[in-house]
């Protein structure tokens, strides 16, 4: 029998229609005979308006206590879809993140899991329930809750996905599958249908909607991912195939293959710098492994060396991590011997990704290129094998995703 794992974002289950357009799409499902787990995320703006809930009783909430907040949003949502089912007369049980079996470690609002249980959500699908799942939640061995972080519910799916050993994982949301660019920002944008996980990967790393934990789950256990619209019943994108499995049917000659996949962005990329640190061996240790410690995720890193043996160091955060890193890097300047921490919160960063610019030469340049003839100013720069990204004014990314779009002629499709 066919088992399918869904996801249903935040927009997806908005209101009460939308959760009765969903329990009829799952209905539909198991009309087919196949068997359903569905995970979703907290309704609309839940979560939103949890955070500022808590920001308005207290300053920096505890950690524990906001992931313990956190976690009722999609307890309401995945109780009320089960309730949607059950009135059109299927049989239906929701299950919190920990019912589920999701077990996590300790690192509170951006928790990761480590062991998946099954057991339960297997007994329900035995007696013939379709299992609804609080996404974006899990609990510790102390049986604390914890959340997974901004788009965690991806992560809940395919890991569900991968420990029921599902068909497939297919993820609805309020646009028809992964985009070229983001269509909201660039209405000519094209549709991705298939896209290895690597692609997917750097793309969701680097702004595109999904989260890149799911991603990797999906490429280390080779669930195949479909994302695609709650909204409509058209074609989405599959995600699938690990980083040399074989080309899907239907994907151009390896010529064709070498070209940009798709442009990224993110916003609220703020930047650190550390000015006139000495330029010895273990600097760079002394002040990143306490951030790390402190669990500020690090992202660009830059380090110039100046005059007199001294260096700047230079490196990116989230904008919500800044007050914590900044306070971190004030405690170890003194130690590091620098001079002062200058920061700039009004960042952004644009990125091109495809697995074709691998070993081949000219596509930084062009994008460069690109960049300097819209008048946008480069701060950074970062790259991998398959994916360049700049550092830009946060006023001015939304216009660098629009002119790498054209500059690269994604609308016009391999």
């Amino acid at each position: 029998m066919t088992l399918l794992v869904h996801k249903y974002g935040g927009s997806s289950v908005a209101d009460a229609q939308r959760i009765l357009n969903v329990a009829r799409r799952i209905a539909g499902v198991r009309d087919t005979g196949a068997q359903v787990v569905a995970v979703v995320s907290a309704m609309g703006d839940t979560t939103d308006d949890l955070i500022k809930l808590a920001h308005s009783v207290a300053a920096e909430p505890e950690p524990r206590e906001l992931d313990l907040l956190l976690s009722t949003g999609e307890l309401v949502s995945c109780t009320l879809l089960a309730m949607a089912l059950r009135g059109l007369g299927y049989d239906a049980i929701s299950l919190s993140g920990f019912q589920a079996g999701i077990r996590t470690d300790t690192t509170y609002g951006k928790a990761r899991i480590f062991q998946v249980d099954p057991a339960r959500v297997q007994k329900e699908l035995r007696e013939g329930r379709t299992v609804v799942v609080a996404g974006f939640q899990g609990m510790t061995e102390d049986m604390d809750i914890t959340t997974l972080g901004r788009g965690g519910s991806d992560t809940t799916a395919v890991a569900l996905a991968a420990a029921l050993k599902a068909d497939r994982c297919e993820v609805y949301t309020d646009v028809e599958g992964i985009y070229t660019a983001d269509p909201r920002v660039v209405p000519e944008a094209r549709k991705i249908p298939e896209i290895d996980y690597d692609e997917m990967l750097e793309l969701a790393s680097y702004g595109a909607k999904m989260h890149p934990r799911a991603i990797e789950l999906g490429a280390y256990y080779q669930v195949p991912i479909y994302v695609a619209s709650s909204f409509s019943d058209a074609p989405g994108t599959l995600i699938y195939h690990g980083p040399h499995g074989p080309r899907g049917p239907g994907e151009s000659a390896m010529e064709n293959r070498i070209k940009v996949t798709g442009i990224a962005y993110q916003t609220n990329v703020a930047k650190i710098t550390v000015r006139s640190v000495p330029d010895r061996p273990g600097v760079a240790a002394a002040l990143f492994e306490p951030l790390a410690a402190a669990g500020v995720n690090v992202d660009t890193i830059v380090q110039n060396t100046g005059v007199e043996r001294t260096t700047d160091i230079s490196f990116t955060v989230n904008r919500t991590e800044l007050a914590r890193a900044v306070r971190e890097v004030q405690a170890l300047l003194k130690k590091l011997g620098g001079t002062e921490v200058v920061t700039d919160p009004g960042l952004a960063s644009v990125s091109i990704v495809g697995s074709g610019m691998q070993n081949s030469p000219g596509y930084a340049s062009r994008m460069f290129r690109i960049l300097a003839d819209g008048n946008i100013n480069i701060d950074m720069i970062t790259t991998s094998e398959i994916r360049i990204s700049c550092i830009v004014q946060e006023s001015q990314v939304k216009e660098a995703v629009r002119l790498l779009h054209r500059g690269f002629h994604l609308e016009q499709g391999p």
